[in-house]
């Protein structure tokens, strides 16, 4: 007997070599593709470059993968660079200014000039970059959130050690900064003291940040060390960046939509629109968030806003049923039953979706028929 198993997909990992003009020498890195990458040749993908990727690379790719297999955050293109016995001389920075120096500044140029320009030259990337580092490699990821027009958006900071003056620094240029950044700071009860201290420290001066355009998170995990603290922050910091992305959660189904001054599908535009300009990705709003507008109608009894709802719905899933059963309870609640008893008839054909099959639109269409006789 034959046994037929799910089709699965599974995560691309590839090992390159990229040969460096800033550095002199070629630079083993490690790259994870999304599943269906292959298959999905119009999407575009953010890009997380992880330091330190001889261990940090695989926890962060994992998660990203993880988490995005459930929808949670949008599918990533992962690059890691090992730095395995050469991590101290890509992170050197000068005695007098504490700015990268020598193999340092290399490092630095290689990252910025060549690594994210072949990834966008072989990749379909996204214009969204993060960058993850660990204790001295974190401490260098701060170097380009110091220049004018910083190539990256987010920050992941794992337990960093400061060089000096740069907590100062990254105050200075996330009160300055005028485009959306994202900074993730980590420390753990049983991290390095000196490293903590100064953690702390960046922490008490960027609790009163006032800047709109920074979402700023810090963790301090208890029971943790400065190397278990990793795999708690990873997802710490993901969700944290990606909130905006996740499903509509029940925090905001309850405070925000069951507002009656609040505009249901308005506010599921918004998200999606906020999506497209904060990542640079285009994402169909999925079945899950339209149900939760739906919910939030019935139970509002705001029954406009199933018109703007329904087109959008046609929009992001034709040929489904979700658009023309929107449309038919419009008809219905605003005093065209007979419209909407047609509408919910024409669903015949369709293709099912959520809850919604033929049988159902069929039985909604029979009741309305049999209440008004027609």
């Amino acid at each position: 007997m034959a046994i037929l198993l799910p089709l699965l997909t599974y995560a691309q990992i590839k090992y390159e070599s990229i040969s460096s003009e800033k550095l002199g020498e070629t630079r083993q890195i490690k790259i994870q593709l999304p599943r269906n990458y292959d298959e999905n040749t119009e999407k575009r993908y953010p890009v997380v470059v992880v330091l330190d990727g001889d261990y940090l690379f695989e926890p962060v790719a994992g998660m990203i993968d993880y988490y995005s297999y459930w929808d949670e955050v949008p599918e990533m293109i992962v690059v890691g660079i090992n730095q395995d016995g050469v991590r101290i001389d890509d992170t050197a920075y000068a005695e007098n200014n504490f700015l990268p120096v020598e193999k340092g500044a290399k490092f630095f140029e290689f990252l910025g000039m060549e690594l994210l320009a072949q990834m966008d030259q072989k990749y379909r990337t996204a214009n969204f970059r993060i960058i993850v580092g660990h204790d001295f490699t974190s401490n260098f990821i701060n170097y380009y959130l110091l220049k004018p027009n910083p190539i990256f958006q987010g920050y992941i900071n794992l337990s960093p050690d400061f060089a000096p003056e740069m907590a100062n620094r990254i105050v200075t240029a996330l009160n300055t900064a005028e485009s959306r950044k994202w900074f993730y700071l980590a420390t753990a009860s049983d991290d390095i003291p000196a490293l903590k201290e100064g953690i702390l420290g960046l922490d008490n001066q960027l609790k009163n940040l006032q800047n709109e355009n920074v979402d700023y998170k810090f963790d301090n995990f208890p029971d943790a060390t400065h190397y278990s603290l990793v795999g708690k922050a990873i997802p710490s910091a993901i969700e944290s960046m990606f909130s905006i992305y996740s499903p509509i959660s029940r925090k905001d189904y309850n405070e925000i939509l069951l507002q009656t001054s609040v505009s249901p599908s308005e506010y599921l535009a918004e998200k999606y629109n906020s999506i497209k300009e904060l990542y640079g990705i285009e994402r169909q709003i999925s079945v899950n968030d339209f149900l939760a507008v739906y919910n939030a109608i019935e139970k509002t009894r705001n029954w406009e806003e199933y018109k703007p709802l329904y087109k959008m719905a046609n929009d992001h899933h034709p040929g489904t049923m979700l658009g023309t059963f929107f449309e038919a309870r419009y008809e219905e609640e605003t005093g065209n039953p007979k419209r909407a008893m047609r509408i919910y008839q024409n669903a015949y054909g369709q293709q099912n979706i959520a809850f919604l099959n033929t049988d159902f639109m069929l039985e909604k269409a029979e009741a309305i028929k049999k209440d008004f006789g027609y």
